[in-house]
């Protein structure tokens, strides 16, 4: 890894799955630290099955390799280990005690019977930072139950708010087209492992940290859970327009659509100038944006009427020249052929050195830029047990034991 990545020495065990715990080690190792991620013998991550689609090897026949595994486990290594046996057990203490964190989305008290529990693993590492991802928490009434996505989008509120109006053709609770509350508890896994660091360097211990799915899920409600908190106002779904803004949403132009985000009443104003609607200018029922949100049923009409005139690349043009913020559409392939985007480089290519025929894969580049501490690309995501013998012999392993442990099912 490069030696002046953020997270350069840092061990991250990682025994979780699926989504939530994979993107957060993702990131961790994106920042320059040393994940290994532990996959069953026996088929590996469940989402290296998650298809269609799955990838293409170099004569372009299709794989059984998903692409969903592909999003989020680069920068790793996959060790293969049964944990079911204990020879297994010991070797996942064996790399725990080497570890600076250890990542899990076991159900509640899982890893207990095989003695890879928080308790069990502090006595022999007592600075280990120890993540456990789960649905619903380490306690409560549901602490018990798997969490998944969509469950919880639905528990935590998030499909209430999410879907056209009531009044609309096409009304119902409707999930967020990514995988929302996985992909945020990821992040706050990741930022809570940080600050445990920190905690860590100040007073010497690791600690135990609890990461729920709908705790995340109902906190990312963010200015809803405000509105109902704080003026006892329930949110309700509206589609693509905004509970305290507008005009800002989604608008039919000659050729598509486009958005319109306008957030303040200099850029409504700006946008009358440039549509030539000086007479909305003078109209008091649009003088704010608190009045304008109460009197859109005659304010969106009437600007659907006009956006119409135009084509979407023609209005795009003419109100980024005047500072009114607005965009395009996009198709996810459009995402990739824009400009902006390719300038970013976000579109990255990573080279595989593996024997399954599938010489490289793409993927998006990290977000975050550092002006010192580069962001790390430099592992594929890998094979299943593509690092097994690597990683035992670091614990002190010779080849005569890792092929006893291969033989016996094992590794």
């Amino acid at each position: 890894m490069n030696d002046n990545s953020a997270l350069k020495g840092l061990k991250v065990l990682d025994l979780s799955r699926v989504l939530a715990g994979p993107w957060c080690t993702q990131l961790l190792g994106d920042l320059g630290a040393d994940v290994v991620k532990i996959e069953n013998p026996d088929g590996g991550d469940d989402t290296r099955s998650w298809g269609p689609p799955f990838v293409k090897d170099y004569h372009g026949h299709e794989t059984n390799l998903a692409t969903y595994y592909l999003s989020c486990n680069r920068n790793k290594r996959s060790v293969t280990v049964n944990i079911k046996t204990g020879e297994g057990q010991r070797l996942i203490r064996k790399m725990a005690e080497q570890s600076d964190v250890l990542v899990e989305n076991f159900k509640v008290g899982g890893l207990k019977q095989y003695g890879l529990d928080y308790a069990s693993l502090q006595k022999l590492n007592p600075r280990l930072i120890y993540c456990s991802i789960t649905g619903f928490g380490q306690d409560g009434p549901y602490a018990g139950r798997a969490g998944y996505d969509l469950l919880i989008q639905g528990m935590a509120g998030l499909m209430s708010v999410t879907g056209r109006s009531d009044s609309e053709p096409g009304a119902g609770p409707l999930r967020i087209g990514v995988p929302l509350c996985d992909l945020f508890t990821g992040m706050y896994a990741s930022t809570a492992i940080l600050a445990a660091l920190q905690a860590r360097n100040i007073g010497g211990k690791g600690q135990h940290l609890d990461i729920s799915l709908l705790d995340v899920g109902i906190t990312v409600l963010a200015n809803h859970a405000s509105a109902f908190l704080n003026a006892g106002v329930v949110p309700k779904r509206q589609g693509n327009s905004h509970a305290s803004l507008a005009p800002y949403q989604d608008f039919p132009t000659a050729d598509g659509s486009m958005i319109l985000a306008i957030g303040n009443d200099l850029q409504f104003a700006r946008f009358c100038e440039v549509a030539n609607k000086h007479d909305w200018l003078t109209e008091s029922r649009y003088a704010t944006s608190t009045l304008r949100v109460k009197h859109r049923n005659t304010l969106i009409p009437a600007m659907e009427a006009l956006t119409r005139t135009r084509t979407t690349s023609e209005w795009v043009t003419l109100l980024e020249h005047n500072a009114v913020p607005c965009g395009p559409i996009n198709s996810i392939e459009q995402v990739f052929a824009d400009p902006h985007v390719k300038a970013r480089s976000l579109r990255v290519t990573l080279p595989r050195n593996t024997e399954d025929g599938i010489g490289s894969i793409d993927g998006v580049a990290c977000p975050i830029r550092f002006s010192l501490s580069p962001i790390v690309l430099e592992r594929a995501p890998p094979a299943l047990g593509q690092h097994t013998k690597e990683v035992l012999c670091e614990i002190g392993l010779d080849e005569a034991a890792i092929e006893a442990h291969r033989i016996c099912g094992i590794i």
